[in-house]
């Protein structure tokens, strides 16, 4: 028997009805940083009514709006399908690559808002932060960005400053859900 290589399908989004191809495989750090948030998730909603659900899975906001984001949580288990979600989820991350922030930042960050997502993180792998909004009638509000810096940075800093820093973030959805920046970005560095 011949060996044959399977080569998946590229993976597409279909953004106001025009379909894109998702950039290229991501590079390693993109995929830690969203296995980690995954996992944060996965862990702490065991047992729960949410569901966390990791990178993959298609969204199906409507017939124009079918995106895949890194992870995401949904608390309507009737939206999970065999093929994947239908209608908003609860909460949405998505992390930044070169081809695709532009839509992350603008086309989808609305349809998501508009479709009802409760709580919708951008995470910048580069930079080590967490941009999260919150949904506020049909629009998402910057609630916060999460950061962290290193001790020589931190060491020039003014004390107002270093007051503005944060780096655990409140998961809006639940009260005493709270994601530590360093689990997010732990272990993904490399040479």
């Amino acid at each position: 028997m011949e060996n044959v290589a399977y080569i998946a399908p590229p993976r597409t989004e279909r953004i106001e009805g025009k379909t894109y191809l998702m950039s290229p495989r991501p590079r390693m750090k993109h995929n830690l940083v969203a296995d980690n948030i995954y996992r944060i998730f996965a862990v702490y909603l065991h047992g729960k009514t949410c569901k966390a659900i990791s990178d993959g899975t298609e969204v199906h906001l409507d017939d124009q709006n079918v995106y895949i984001p890194d992870a995401m949580i949904v608390c309507d288990r009737s939206k999970i399908h065999y093929n994947g979600v239908y209608g908003a989820p609860d909460l949405v991350v998505e992390i930044l690559s070169p081809s695709t922030k532009k839509h992350d930042r603008f086309t989808k960050m609305q349809h998501y808002a508009a479709a009802g997502v409760k709580e919708y993180w951008i995470v910048d792998p580069l930079a080590e932060a967490v941009e999260v909004y919150l949904n506020h009638d049909g629009v998402f509000v910057l609630d916060e960005i999460y950061e962290d810096y290193d001790a020589e940075d931190r060491a020039r800093m003014t004390e107002e400053e270093l007051a503005d820093i944060h780096t655990d973030i409140p998961v809006s959805l639940c009260d005493d859900f709270i994601v530590h920046l360093h689990d997010i970005f732990e272990d993904t560095t490399f040479e």
